[in-house]
């Protein structure tokens, strides 16, 4: 299809649609959004944006207003939209906790209520019990694995992501495989 009806050709270079996207070409926006927004919308979703949806469009709407001034890589551009990424969060999640927001009751979020074996059994699979995992990591770490998993980011665009050194990330990277691997120990049905 061509340029003008906004999509991107398929054989287009990653620096031509960045060359293009540097002056607001629409196709050019639009290939970047297809390609990173579902990536970013689950790293949201996964550290607990309660709108991810809209939290991902500011996202990109920061991205391309400050991407005339981007200078790098398909590499750099990632973690240059996960550090806006991670620090709308940051925001979101900041403001969430001045507010001190109710939440509605629901029985499946009741600690006080005990599931049957069943659905102990169905929790265990999938994303709810990665999910869980995750959560009972200390933030750093937890932080540190939803980047590199989630966000497929390396280890050095996770530390420009989070503001520390390439060491730093690695470490909490073993860290948190390390209290995973005490967590899910071998039992004798796969969890």
């Amino acid at each position: 299809m061509a340029r003008d009806q906004g999509i991107a050709p398929r054989d287009e270079s990653f620096d031509s649609v960045l060359a293009a996207a540097r002056v607001g070409a629409p196709w050019a926006c639009t290939a970047i959004w297809q390609e990173y927004s579902s990536a970013v919308m689950a790293f949201l979703a996964s550290r607990g944006s309660r709108e991810p949806d809209d939290l991902t469009s500011e996202v990109f709407l920061a991205v391309f207003d400050r991407i005339p001034r981007f200078e790098g890589g398909e590499p750099q551009l990632r973690s240059f939209i996960f550090s806006i990424a991670y620090r709308r969060l940051v925001d979101e999640l900041r403001a969430r906790s001045r507010r001190d927001e109710p939440t509605a009751w629901t029985p499946e979020l009741d600690p006080r209520a005990v599931d049957s074996a069943e659905r102990d059994a169905e929790r265990r699979l999938g994303d709810e019990r990665a999910r869980q995992l995750l959560d009972e990591l200390v933030p750093d770490q937890r932080d540190v694995m939803v980047l590199r998993i989630v966000a497929d980011l390396t280890v050095e665009q996770v530390a420009e992501v989070l503001g520390k050194n390439v060491g730093a990330v690695k470490a909490l990277q073993r860290r948190a495989l390390e209290n995973l691997r005490k967590k899910v120990a071998p039992t004798r049905t796969p969890a």
